[in-house]
């Protein structure tokens, strides 16, 4: 299940809430009780290393160098 995070506006606590994609943008309470939140923009992370990037093309303006 997705985790997402959240700002509380009036205490300035940063929480997290599990729950639904379906739910994503519904509102969330801070655990001291207060609604007045908003949802941060997180970055994720997707599995992987550097090594596995794609390497770069070489030569030529099609990347084989038969451009002519």
């Amino acid at each position: 299940m997705p985790r997402y995070e959240y700002r509380c506006r009036t205490c300035d606590d940063t929480f997290e809430v599990s729950r639904p994609m379906a739910e994503s943008s519904a509102p969330a309470d801070c655990p001291a009780g207060h609604a007045d939140t908003v949802k941060l923009l997180s970055a994720v992370a997707v599995g992987g290393t550097a090594a596995a990037a794609a390497p770069a093309p070489s030569g030529g303006c099609c990347g084989g160098g038969g451009c002519g």
